[in-house]
């Protein structure tokens, strides 16, 4: 049976239909395999027995409808088949402190080039690894990140600073294909190894926050608002559908919370 093709941004979804459907099909002891009932009981289990993520719960969901809705055709209410309300938690924020303190720990040329790309322009680090020599374009000052999420296209800002360090990274390595490549020529680098990067050098930082490669990200929209840049070009920059994604840093921004008075403080102005 085919169960391939776009699901949601899930290039393959078969790999997270496999588990779930054994998992509804052993639940169907009424024998109601196949129907919404049967998969509500799975989605009940999911919540109070497994006691799984919000976007593990979706991914689930997603991937269910997929299956029935798509690949057997079946006419199923889906109102039904319900996703799970997601709950927002604010990102801690890296200050501009902190991120200095990351590069100057970071010695390793490649390494210190990674961590510098995707803070200066925002990257998530799939596009960091996706990109190529060709894509860094010196004369306009722009990179060209292409087929990011969404499968659409962006120019974000090459920074000043990167570039002499983008150089010296090229003199060094030379890659062939990819600009960060691994061990082996003509291979991406994997996802796992910046990973290890930026936590060796969160580490010799002494930064304690619970942060992550794409804590860079979260700190380059944030310094930008905090700097005065309209939200729609941070949106644009970030290559947010939704302007509803990006204003979520309005809530961590230093100058939001700063220059709002607390009703206490305005009291004694009256």
């Amino acid at each position: 049976m085919e169960v391939g093709g776009q699901l949601g941004g899930i290039a393959d979804p078969a790999p997270i239909l496999v588990g779930n459907l054994q998992a509804v099909a052993l639940l169907d002891a009424g024998g109601q395999f196949g129907q919404v009932q049967g998969i509500n009981r799975y989605q009940l289990y999911l919540t109070e027995n497994k006691k799984v993520s919000w976007s593990y719960f979706n991914q689930a969901v997603c991937a269910i409808r997929f299956f029935y809705l798509v690949s057997l055709q079946m006419k199923l209410d889906i109102r039904h088949i319900p996703y799970q309300k997601t709950g927002r938690k604010l990102p801690e924020i890296l200050s501009r402190e902190e991120i200095e303190s990351l590069f100057n720990v970071t010695t390793n040329i490649k390494h210190r080039s990674i961590l510098m790309t995707t803070y200066s322009a925002g990257l998530r680090v799939g596009e960091v690894l996706n990109l190529r020599a060709s894509d860094i374009d010196s004369q306009r000052m722009v990179i060209r990140v292409e087929q990011a999420k969404g499968r659409q296209d962006r120019y974000v800002m090459l920074s000043e600073k990167l570039l002499p360090t983008l150089r010296e990274y090229w003199e060094r390595y030379k890659p062939r294909l990819w600009l960060f490549e691994g061990r082996c020529p003509n291979q991406q680098l994997h996802r796992r190894s910046v990973q290890k990067t930026f936590n060796k050098a969160r580490a010799a930082a002494g930064i304690n926050k619970k942060v992550t490669t794409h804590s860079l990200r979260h700190a380059f929209a944030t310094h930008l608002l905090e700097d005065g840049t309209n939200i729609r070009v941070i949106q644009r920059l970030l290559g947010h559908k939704s302007l509803h994604s990006t204003e979520i840093y309005t809530h961590v921004a230093k100058n939001y919370l700063a220059e709002t008075r607390s009703p206490m403080d305005l009291e004694g102005d009256r």
